[in-house]
């Protein structure tokens, strides 16, 4: 008899707690339309998400979560949004909680190997431990899904932020192999990766300047004094250089001098950049389109274009050649490119730089393009062929 009621007692408090953790958990919102369900507004936020308009995209996950909060998608989308906020501790927690819920599918793993591709961004002390978790969710995901295009573009995606070129450009060749979703994006960026290979480029520094779309002039007078060793190909070739910082005058010349001269710097605006050193340098230098203003300002952080570009490859060739008249040779010659006239400023240095190599015009259409941006890795392969032909 006693066994009996502690058997039923048991029941009953096992009941109890059932109907106490139903009553506790969060309870799905109506639909208001045909339109308003969770796949929908997971959708919606991950198209929000792409143009990095992250307050629309919450907006839209935290929908799809209120309609269904057994659903592991909004949880997904929330975590992918923390994670471009940089916020990783409750990004993390979304996609735990999403994995938690994920029946079938691998979109939460996915979501982890990108999670883990934001956080390299941001944190590259950590690439290491960084890429082996991303490695685990992609072998746990493969296994269940061994030919899924997105799980590949996203690994190879987290093996470029973590400067792997080589398995990056595996994984997107294997999204191009399987041929179906994401072609166009494993495309670009496989190209992009072949750039780099290509380029070979030999520092740190050099790498990370590879991955980004639009140089600045930071980035460009890094290169120059990086991946060129510019200081050392001026030294070699006994190109002169001249310093034309301010200097405060002497005792003997200025009777009139005040007591004390502040020294200006050549740049004003370089002190907090990351890059300060690699500036400092190539001011030294004095390459042409690479100067400080007149106001001693570098302008560190505007982008430079292929234009740009081109006039600061043909001034290094003209100071390690010493053939002046290089600066002339195309004057007055019929320009090849639809896009650029051969009365523009840089005419002849897109000239020169194309003549020998150094940038190219697009091979469909043949327009130059002076005003586009430059990437990292188009920079690197135009200084990569610079050193060839230089036999540097």
């Amino acid at each position: 008899m006693y066994t009996q009621i502690k058997h039923l007692t048991t029941l009953i408090m096992g009941l109890a707690l059932v109907v106490m953790a139903a009553g506790c958990a969060p309870k799905a919102a109506p639909s208001t339309s045909i339109m308003d369900t969770p796949e929908y507004h997971y959708n919606e936020g991950l198209r929000a998400l792409d143009a990095d308009r992250l307050d629309d995209a919450m907006r839209e996950f935290d929908r799809a979560v209120a309609l269904d909060p057994k659903l592991s998608l909004g949880y997904i989308g929330k975590g992918l949004v923390l994670g471009k906020k940089g916020d990783f501790k409750p990004a993390f927690e979304n996609m735990e909680k999403a994995k938690d819920l994920e029946t079938k599918g691998i979109e939460s793993r996915i979501g982890m190997i990108r999670l883990y591709g934001m956080q390299m961004a941001k944190d590259q002390k950590k690439v290491g431990d960084l890429v082996k978790a991303a490695e685990k969710e992609f072998k746990t995901a493969n296994e269940k899904e061994p030919n899924n295009p997105r799980l590949h573009y996203y690994m190879g995606m987290c093996y470029k932020m973590a400067l792997n070129f080589d398995k990056a450009s595996t994984m997107f060749r294997a999204v191009l192999d399987m041929n179906r979703d994401f072609v166009g994006e494993a495309n670009a960026e496989w190209s992009v990766i072949q750039k780099i290979q290509r380029a070979a480029p030999g520092t740190e520094i050099g790498k990370k300047i590879a991955l980004i779309d639009k140089i600045d002039r930071a980035d460009v007078a890094a290169l120059f004094d990086q991946e060129m060793n510019l200081e050392k190909l001026f030294t070699r070739r006994g190109v002169k250089t001249y310093d034309t910082s301010f200097k405060a005058p002497t005792e003997a010349s200025t009777a009139m001098a005040t007591e004390t001269v502040t020294k200006m710097e050549p740049a004003t605006d370089i002190a907090d950049n990351w890059l300060k050193p690699s500036i400092e340098t190539v001011l030294k230098l004095q390459i042409r389109g690479l100067e400080a203003g007149p106001n001693h300002k570098f302008e560190p952080d505007k982008l430079i274009t292929k234009g740009e570009f081109a006039l600061m490859l043909e001034d290094i060739l003209i100071k390690v050649n010493g053939d002046e008249k290089l600066a002339t040779k195309f004057l007055g010659a019929t320009s090849p490119f639809p896009d650029v006239r051969n009365d523009l400023y840089s005419f002849n240095a897109i000239m020169t730089a194309t003549s020998r190599g150094f940038l190219e015009a697009d091979k469909a259409t043949g327009e130059f393009r002076p005003e586009d941006p430059v990437s990292g890795a188009d920079a690197l392969l135009a200084i990569r062929e610079f050193k060839n032909q230089l036999k540097f």
